[in-house]
């Protein structure tokens, strides 16, 4: 006899709602105090800026530990061998990281037609580090979305130069920081340093 409650969650989830849905409450608030207050040229408490990218760090990074091609995710799913895929605050799948995206890119839209958009600005500059961690997921989700696509295996040189890149290049950008001199570099050095770092990041 099926029971009433086969397929609910083992304990209730918070408020009632889909798991994970605080969660993406709380999210939705911090990207809206920091960009509301970049947008008017406030600044942002630190506190603010690190919690923001803890939150995109969660959203951006792959959860699963392996990969498996969809039909075999649905079949695990009805198997009752995988969770199913909870839908945050009742919304479509990847709703949430759309909400941060486009809240960077009106950010953006905005500062580019007040004409703030320069390198010097606050929101810019993390609309830049911000960016270069989403480029990176984008960057593993389409090489994801290839590589499914291949007969052979993929070879690991560009995975190789990638990590040797920016290594190098965040290791030249320390070096000054460690032995407390100057280095003969660009101011925006490493402000390309650490977005490389944090594309790296999101591409893997």
């Amino acid at each position: 006899m099926r029971s009433e409650f086969e397929g609910s969650p083992k304990s209730w989830p918070p408020l009632g709602l889909p798991i994970g849905s605080v969660r993406a409450l709380l999210t939705l608030i911090v990207l809206a105090v920091v960009v509301t207050r970049l947008a008017r040229g406030l600044e942002v408490e630190a506190l603010w800026v690190q919690t923001l990218l803890i939150a995109l760090a969660h959203y951006f990074t792959s959860r699963r530990f392996v990969s498996l091609p969809p039909d075999v995710m649905v079949r695990l799913e009805e198997e009752g061998i995988l969770e199913p895929e909870r839908h945050p605050l009742f919304l479509p799948k990847n709703s949430i990281r759309l909400l941060i995206v486009l809240a960077f890119a009106g950010l953006a839209v905005y500062l580019y037609r007040e004409n703030q958009f320069h390198a010097g600005h606050p929101a810019v500059q993390l609309v830049g580090v911000v960016s270069a961690y989403l480029l990176g997921a984008v960057a593993r989700t389409i090489g994801g979305w290839i590589n499914r696509r291949r007969a052979t295996p993929p070879t690991g040189t560009w995975g190789d130069i990638k990590a040797m890149t920016v290594l190098v290049v965040l290791v030249l950008a320390a070096i000054p920081e460690f032995l407390n001199m100057q280095l003969n570099l660009p101011p925006v050095f490493h402000q390309i340093a650490l977005a490389m770092m944090l594309f790296y990041y999101g591409s893997r």
